[in-house]
């Protein structure tokens, strides 16, 4: 009898660390901003807001034959905004403006396939705007106005209003891992009315990591199996260099469908280098049920008339994961 209590006990609480384990929904939040990295700048790529919820597919409604290969599948809603400047958002004059203004709303749906052999492609669609109706300037005025930053006086020299329609597909493979350190190849293609480039560079990973299939490197901690994890909890240190080749940014180059600059209108159009090499290095965390990831944004110049040859921002990730 204590034999069988015992049992049914072991049963019970393995069943508990295996249901704490699998987390199949996340909802949270990215926040990115120049001013995380403590520089006093405002400049390019500024602030950025995010909305995520994610949720993991039960295997069990695959056909055999994709259960035989995939590890996990996950499904992102995701609501975002991203903001612009020149090198100030008070300038003296059209002169000093380096880079448009531009402001881009979009909400997105991504399907996450994430492989045993530690291969996941992601492909998303975002349907949004660019130009005024983003609410960048809006948005960057309540900021500047609630931490008492300086008054902004240059965003007539945004890009004008245009729909957004953009597909993205990002496919990362594991190449080479040891016991506290991998390899994995990244690259990426964007297609769409506002972005068209291609990317690729591989992403070093030091620390207590996890198979791609469920990791905070590849957006897949939830799920909804019991994937034999390398560790329970993940806290790792990354490295990821990219090259860029850039066709068309319509957050600097406006309307793709429009003669630039446009007739009547003060916009100014960047010209853009189709080339931009990319660094970004960071920390992750995923418990049971926090994932955390803290990163920095190192990319060359993006847009030829830019007064820096740089530009950087940090981002801060908080997801929270439940049943």
């Amino acid at each position: 009898m204590k034999i069988k209590l015992l049992a049914l006990t072991l049963c019970l609480l393995s069943g508990v660390s295996l249901f704490a384990q699998n987390r199949g929904h996340e909802i949270g939040f990215q926040s990115d901003n120049d001013s995380f990295l403590g520089q006093g700048s405002d400049r390019y790529y500024t602030n950025g807001f995010f909305l995520f919820y994610r949720f993991a597919k039960d295997p069990l409604t695959m056909g055999k034959r994709m259960r035989d290969r995939v590890a996990n599948s996950v499904f992102t809603v995701e609501l975002g905004q991203k903001i612009y400047n020149a090198q100030s958002g008070n300038l003296p004059s059209a002169d000093y403006v380096d880079r448009p203004f531009a402001g881009y709303l979009y909400l997105g749906l991504t399907g996450n396939v994430l492989y045993k052999n530690e291969t996941s492609v992601r492909l998303g669609a975002k349907v949004g705007v660019i130009g005024p109706a983003a609410g960048g300037y809006t948005v960057q005025k309540f900021i500047h106005n609630t931490f008492g930053f300086y008054e902004l006086n240059s965003w007539q020299y945004q890009v004008r209003n245009a729909a957004q329609v953009n597909l993205n597909l990002d496919v990362d493979k594991l190449i080479a891992r040891a016991s506290a350190a991998d390899l994995t190849f990244s690259g990426y293609l964007n297609l769409g009315t506002g972005f068209n480039a291609v990317g690729i560079g591989p992403m070093l990973r030091l620390g207590n990591f996890n198979q791609l299939y469920q990791s905070v490197s590849t957006q897949s901690t939830a799920s909804k199996v019991n994937n034999n994890l390398l560790h329970k909890t993940e806290l790792f240190f990354y490295y990821k260099p990219q090259v860029n080749a850039v066709v068309y940014d319509a957050t600097a180059q406006g309307n793709i469908f429009k003669d630039h600059p446009e007739p009547g209108t003060q916009e100014i159009v960047g010209d853009i280098n189709h080339f931009v090499f990319s660094n970004k290095l960071g920390v992750s965390l995923a418990s049971s049920r926090i994932v955390l990831d803290a990163s920095v944004f190192i990319n060359t110049r993006e847009v030829k008339q830019m007064v820096k040859s740089t530009h950087q921002w940090g981002s801060l990730t908080l997801l929270y994961r439940f049943d």
